[in-house]
């Protein structure tokens, strides 16, 4: 391990490690995913998990939590060599992972789920009353707005992100750990998990963090360890400047990680007027987006931004108000309609909604085309055309590995999203929405999405940017519409594109 590594911040930071982990090595056919990795946990810390996707931590955390098992090297808990068995091995020992993938049966309720694998039974009948009583404490508990009756399949992925918190906590706990666990959640939401957190750590609990937002590394981190192409590079201090953390995590030094666009706005390709959805959740909103521009559209979790662009592409009704692209008015029609005039929206939600994980990056990428003369001919797909033009965009966005006929479900989460964008690309595009393209996205891959935005801008294409990310909007865009409460709280410019000015104007009508 690491000899420079500063002391951590856990006031269990004198105690023996919790968790031990040596020399771990895990393959998969053709992949050595671990290669001798170290790591060890402290009572009462959260120990960060650092580096680009594909670095080996989702395979590290999953060795951990006893979905899988090691090739090579050795774990000790609490000071004792052991094997984890299995999820249900580790759970006895108190060690619960929440995934950045959800493991939930959306048939079943909130409450089911919670204790799906360890219902309590008596003489061979269910108790089911002990499960609802139960749950209601748990939730209460986490300060989690759910009813355990509710159904999971109705609730939105920020609520269904807390179910999956919510099991962890059904058993006591030694370690806990956490995948982008705040990935789905609104600023409020955030802070209860955080304080939770810390809550959790005063009783000693050990905490292996993923995240790829340094602000949180900052608001709960006590140490990092980075980890690159599936070894271990470093331990450091959660103070480590982000600079040195972009350096260990990618080998490199990133100067400046928001590229310089050049800007050269020309004719309105989308023109909303008075914008009202059938759902509620926007009313009267007005924007354009011209060529060679990349226009944000920012507010908060809830404020409507997603539906103004899935309302213009088809995905959800519009009661009032117009749509134009180009000229043409374009209300009301179909995604299908939309792509054909050169629309296409990147959703925020790659797996639910942007990709087949179980079918191969080339039938991905060429779904959006398949009745386009590039790939099919007539009822006939041109399988050798669809192939090369797949291998092309693959290499241009630089997929790793470079296996299009591999399912994109084994692919890590920034290839996966490298794989949403290429789609974009076997049509003739003039509208690009990109709506979150970063989330969950390491510094190396977001530096990539970030060039890939900035050359289709300086090539001419019209670009809408939505996004809660707001140094993206503030460092990409050149105008700045910010939504709030389903209506347009302003459109900023220039200078006045600033962090104050975004953010008085989200909350400036929550206030009133």
């Amino acid at each position: 391990m690491n000899k420079d590594v500063q002391e951590s911040g856990s006031s269990f930071s004198g105690d023996p490690p919790l968790l031990r982990l040596e020399r771990i090595t895990k393959r998969f056919p053709g992949v050595l995913a671990l290669d001798g990795v170290d790591f060890d946990l402290r009572p009462g810390e959260v120990h960060v998990l650092f580096g680009e996707n594909g670095a080996g931590k989702s395979t590290l955390i999953s060795i951990v939590a006893g979905a899988l098992r090691p090739d090579g090297g050795r774990i000790a808990f609490r000071g004792k060599p052991i094997g984890l068995a299995s999820v249900h091995h580790a759970r006895s020992l108190g060690i619960s992972a929440v995934f950045q993938e959800f493991s939930l049966v959306p048939q079943l309720t909130v409450e089911q789920n919670l204790f799906l694998g360890a219902e309590e039974t008596s003489f061979g009948i269910l108790n089911k009353t002990a499960p609802h009583e139960r749950a209601v404490e748990i939730l209460q508990r986490l300060g989690f707005p759910l009813r355990p009756t509710q159904r999971v399949a109705f609730l939105s992925r920020a609520e269904q992100q807390m179910v999956e918190i919510a099991k962890a906590f059904r058993s006591d706990l030694s370690v806990l750990i956490l995948d982008e666990p705040t990935a789905s959640l609104t600023d409020r939401e955030t802070e209860q998990l955080f304080a939770l957190i810390e809550q959790i750590k005063a009783q000693g609990v050990g905490i292996i963090y993923i995240t790829h937002r340094i602000n949180e590394i900052r608001r709960i981190g006590d140490r990092i360890t980075v980890l690159r192409d599936g070894r271990y590079v470093a331990t450091v201090d959660a103070k480590t400047s982000e600079d040195e953390l972009v350096r260990l995590m990618t080998g490199r030094v990133i100067e400046q990680i928001f590229p310089d666009v050049r800007y050269q706005p020309g004719e309105t390709f989308l023109e909303v007027e008075n914008l009202t959805t059938g759902d509620g959740t926007v009313a009267n909103v007005s924007l354009n987006v011209r060529r060679g521009e990349i226009v944000g559209l920012a507010g908060l979790v809830g404020s409507g931004k997603s539906e103004v662009a899935r309302a213009c592409f088809g995905l959800i009704p519009i009661s009032g108000g117009r749509v134009t692209l180009a000229g043409e008015e374009t209300t009301k029609l179909s995604p299908q309609h939309m792509l054909d005039r050169g629309f296409f929206y990147v959703p925020p939600d790659r797996r639910s909604e942007g990709l087949l994980m179980m079918r191969s990056v080339r039938e991905n990428i060429a779904l959006p085309a398949l009745s386009t003369p590039g790939f099919s001919h007539g009822p006939v797909l041109r399988r050798h055309a669809e192939y090369a033009r797949a291998q092309e965009l693959a290499k241009r966005l630089n997929l790793q590995p470079l296996r299009v006929e591999r399912d994109v479900d084994h692919f890590s989460g920034g290839n996966q999203q490298k794989v949403l964008l290429a789609k974009s690309l076997t049509r003739d595009v003039k509208l690009f929405v990109f709506d979150e393209p970063t989330v969950g996205v390491d510094v190396g891959t977001r530096v990539a999405i970030y060039e890939f935005i900035r050359d289709l801008c300086e090539s001419g294409a019209a670009i809408l940017l939505i996004s809660s990310d707001l140094p993206e909007i503030l460092h990409l865009t050149n105008r700045v519409y910010v939504m709030c409460r389903g209506g347009l709280a302003a459109e900023l410019t220039g200078k006045d594109i600033s962090q104050e000015n975004v953010l008085r104007h989200c909350f400036e009508r929550e206030a009133a």
